[in-house]
């Protein structure tokens, strides 16, 4: 690969080779090339060179640290749009160390969740209910903050040790749930109050909140969760086929007028409060 760079246009180009660096020749973590550096290897300007090194930073690529330099991110991480991944899993493919830190898990009847919970879960008000709420962590950066309510009558014994890991993992391999798929809706947010300091992030930063239901075989409902991801952490990923008419739309507009932000993200001391812990993901 020639050093130095001819043809137009020049920031495409120098985007480009910078992206192919970080892979072949910089570890996450390590400290990238500076705008001298970049300047004088590709024959570009140190305008153009900090443009470059600007716009890696904004996709959340590199981190700029003051004082000290620029270092390697690594890519956002994949959150697949046609499958249900474990996060343990995803951060493992993505060369991170997965970590759950437990804010809260307690058992509850169905009457003493929100109204709705019932409705989505199909349960009596006596039926028994777990809560959990989880600090999903990357490389020891909180990137998910995940509430979710489970019928209780299918893992009967499931403790906070196991919710401490991949819950996937021990609804398949410990219950044997034939796990079905989920529905799930995806909106744009501003996190903010409580949310944005467990995440560690700044008051109103961008985010993405999913909202779903889970399904064993037969559409029975095992799940329904809200879950934050941070909108500089996180890129979703789809595949979509050709174009089709006479369907159901994917999506739907929303009535911003009605809706905030704090109807659809919940804060723990709305659920009560909850003991911390953190185990390694599995």
């Amino acid at each position: 690969m020639s050093n130095l760079i001819v043809r137009e246009p020049v920031y495409q180009q120098l985007n480009h080779v910078l992206r192919s660096l970080m892979e072949s020749e910089f570890a996450v973590g390590t400290q990238f090339l500076t705008e001298r550096q970049i300047a004088e290897r590709f024959g570009v300007s140190r305008v153009t060179a900090n443009k470059a090194l600007s716009s890696l930073v904004a996709e959340g690529l590199l981190e700029f640290r003051k004082g000290v330099g620029t270092f390697v991110r690594g890519r956002p991480m994949d959150y697949n749009l046609r499958a249900l991944v474990s996060f343990t899993d995803e951060a493992i493919a993505a060369g991170k160390r997965p970590a759950t830190r437990v804010l809260v898990f307690r058992s509850l009847v169905a009457a003493d969740a929100p109204e709705e919970i019932s409705g989505l879960l199909g349960t009596g008000p006596e039926d028994g209910l777990l809560y959990m709420e989880r600090l999903r962590m990357a490389d020891e950066i909180a990137v998910i903050l995940e509430r979710r309510y489970v019928v209780a009558a299918h893992c009967p014994y499931l403790t906070e040790a196991d919710a401490a890991g991949s819950i996937y993992a021990v609804w398949t391999g410990h219950y044997n749930l034939p796990i079905e798929g989920a529905d799930q809706s995806i909106r744009a947010v501003n996190i903010t109050g409580p949310d944005a300091r467990i995440l560690s992030v700044r008051e109103g930063a961008a985010g993405l909140l999913v909202t779903s239901v889970g399904y064993l075989d037969e559409r029975r409902p095992l799940w329904f969760e809200r879950t934050l991801y941070r909108g500089d952490a996180y890129e979703f990923h789809n595949q979509l086929v050709g174009i089709r008419t006479g369907e159901r739309a994917g999506g739907r507009f929303l009535d911003s007028a009605k809706k905030t932000d704090s109807d659809w993200v919940k804060t723990s001391t709305e659920y009560g409060p909850g003991g911390a812990t953190m185990m390694q993901g599995r």
